[in-house]
């Protein structure tokens, strides 16, 4: 009976889809599109800026070429700096009161998918400044225009820059949750390879496959369309013939674009046909142990394919087929399995482990609670978990 719940529950959210407003960011592509930013911005009318970055970021001088560009246009801005991994509702109401000290008028989002994902939520106080981030946990609770966000992503994998979500951490509770809203959609996105050169292999290798488990489980899910498919397939196309590359290469621009624009349609996928088990799986993980997102999904990603078995075996024997490694076996279960077996030697190759270190038996319960709510009755998976389910599978991802 929940089992049923659950899928009229998704149905509806896959008719009412239908009608809602999406739009995508418009794109700057290619080496250099940075140095094009402030000029738009000026054309835009907005002359005082909150760029919300990193401290890693803002050490590296990665953004000196945007800086400049804005002294130029004779912009003003100020930086906020402090975002950490899993942006905090701390790092929020900090940067959201640089915001409005400074009389902001747009928001910039300099890095990976922290600083973007706090960029976001700031937009969302700055619209709503009467509710709190946890008011607006969930789907459509913003419902009101936030402020123009250019987002210029230094990895190639979260799909933020894109997508209606964005994923804050409450360091007191362990607790990771998404805000979901057409409005978070950022209205620029600047896609420029040379800013992730400087990557090292390791977080090349965990974002490209962080990347990868969203345009997989946007394909496999039950709210998919035929767009959502297309973008899905392109990026695992993408992924499989440039993330390892980039991995042991990182100068290799044509690489680096790729891998961009495959976390591009990757996001623009999952943002309408929803992640699942994975993510739900993954974020917890985040929560209490900092266990960064793109390594804990790629750890996750082949146990989840596994247990959805006959389910979701046709979609996988297609993706192998995709990726040319299907010839060789004559079943869809077959060319499932070896789907997901090249995922683990994908991994294996760029030194993600097959298990997780850390985690404590104590905090399995609350993290399976937490994976449970997060999913159940929204994600529109391929076949239904209950809470044994995810505890067998966070027992297996355990060292």
């Amino acid at each position: 009976m929940y089992k049923l719940y659950c899928r009229i529950y998704q149905n509806i959210l896959k008719l009412s889809a239908y009608f809602l407003p999406w739009r995508r960011p418009i794109l700057l592509e290619g080496e250099n599109s940075l140095k094009e930013l402030p000029k738009i911005i000026k054309s835009k009318g907005l002359e005082h800026l909150l760029i919300i970055a990193s401290k890693t970021v803002s050490s590296l001088g990665l953004m000196d070429s945007l800086t400049n560009g804005l002294k130029h246009e004779r912009l003003n801005f100020v930086i906020y700096d402090k975002t950490i991994p899993d942006p905090t509702i701390d790092n929020v109401e900090e940067a959201f009161q640089l915001y409005q000290s400074h009389n902001c008028q747009g928001i910039i989002a300099f890095g990976g998918g922290s600083p973007i994902d706090c960029a976001k939520v700031v937009g969302a106080r700055v619209a709503r400044p009467n509710k709190s981030i946890r008011q607006m946990k969930g789907l459509l609770k913003i419902r009101k225009k936030t402020p123009p966000l250019f987002v210029i992503p230094t990895t190639a994998g979260t799909g933020s820059e894109v997508s209606v979500a964005a994923v804050i951490s409450n360091p007191e509770t362990h607790e990771k949750y998404a805000l979901n809203d057409m409005v978070l959609i950022p209205e620029y996105a600047i896609l420029d390879p040379l800013l992730t050169v400087s990557l090292s292999p390791q977080i090349t290798a965990t974002t490209g496959m962080d990347a990868f488990t969203h345009a997989v489980e946007a394909y496999i899910g039950k709210s998919n369309t035929t767009e959502t498919k297309k973008f899905s397939q392109a990026a695992i196309r993408l992924i499989f013939e440039n993330l390892f590359e980039a991995y042991i290469n990182s100068n290799n621009l044509v690489a680096r674009a790729n891998m961009q624009k495959a976390s591009y349609y990757a996001g623009v996928a999952f943002t309408r046909a929803y992640v699942g088990y994975v993510h739900a799986i993954a974020h917890p993980l985040g929560g209490f142990y900092k266990i960064p997102h793109g390594l804990a999904n790629a750890v996750i990603l082949p146990y989840v394919l596994e247990f959805y078995g006959r389910s979701a075996h046709p979609q996988l024997a297609n993706l192998a087929d995709l990726i040319g490694i299907g010839a060789s076996v004559d079943n869809i279960e077959q060319k499932a399995a070896k789907f997901i077996a090249t995922i683990r030697e994908l991994n294996k190759k760029m030194g993600i482990p097959a298990q997780i270190d850390g985690i404590l038996e104590r905090d399995i319960p609350s993290m399976v609670d937490r994976a449970f709510k997060e999913s159940n009755p929204l994600y529109p998976v391929p076949k239904i978990m209950s809470k044994e389910d995810f505890l067998k599978i966070y027992q297996m991802i355990k060292k």
